[in-house]
């Protein structure tokens, strides 16, 4: 018996050989565009998931913050009227105790004798969270308070740095999250950001009333030469 080995030798034409590689080389670029478009679908999912939960979070606390700041509003009209009644029991002027309000409704402006006391909801315009140290961020919007006339105060600012202006003068913060089961925050400066609890019914009231015992209920010292 004879053993016959045959090899058979294909000659590929350099063109053919040329499409052949062409071909697996589109191959190996589609699979490597479909496992990066993977990826990138996979992560940017993961974002978008993220952006859309603040995204929720914020509207619903923006509903909630301007809820109470009607509230505010309206506990700061029952405020002026007791002011006055308090005062005018006891033979002092009532003129300059009133409140006013901006045509966006988003700041308010009391005055109470020689103090005056300002409240605004601007800057509200992102989510934008609280810092909770081991827990969560809690997603808010912010009521701040501060001493002074809030127009007073932004006058010939530039608008990116009127938020710093108002800061300066801020006596404290309403911080308002999204649940309604979830308490609101106030955050006093000059009790070194103490937190102080508080539901959303009587936040606006609380709020209120804190800020002018803070400013009203203290003092101002006459000044001195500065050295």
């Amino acid at each position: 018996m004879y053993n016959i080995n045959v090899t058979i030798r294909f000659n590929i034409p350099d063109e053919k050989r040329d499409k052949l590689d062409s071909n697996f080389n589109s191959f190996d670029n589609l699979e490597t565009s479909i496992r990066k478009s993977s990826v990138i679908q996979e992560r940017i999912n993961l974002v978008s998931t993220h952006m859309y939960k603040q995204f929720l979070e914020y509207q619903r606390s923006t509903m909630n913050a301007a809820e109470t700041f009607v509230k505010i509003t309206d506990n700061m009209q029952s405020t002026v009227e007791y002011l006055k009644q308090s005062f005018g029991a006891r033979g002092v002027a009532t003129d300059n105790i009133y409140f006013e309000a901006d045509e966006k409704k988003s700041v308010l402006v009391l005055h109470i004798l020689w103090h005056t006391i300002s409240f605004t909801t601007r800057w509200n315009n992102q989510p934008q969270a609280l810092y909770r140290g081991v827990e969560m961020p809690m997603i808010s919007n912010r009521i701040i308070a501060m001493k002074g006339n809030f127009n007073e105060i932004i006058k010939g600012v530039p608008e990116d740095d009127q938020l710093q202006a108002v800061l300066e003068q801020e006596v404290a913060s309403l911080f308002i999250p999204a649940e309604r089961g979830q308490n609101c925050i106030i955050k006093i400066n000059h009790l070194g950001n103490k937190e102080f609890y508080i539901n959303h019914m009587d936040a606006p009231r609380e709020f209120l009333l804190k800020v002018i015992e803070t400013i009203c209920g203290g003092g101002v010292y006459h000044e001195e030469l500065r050295q």
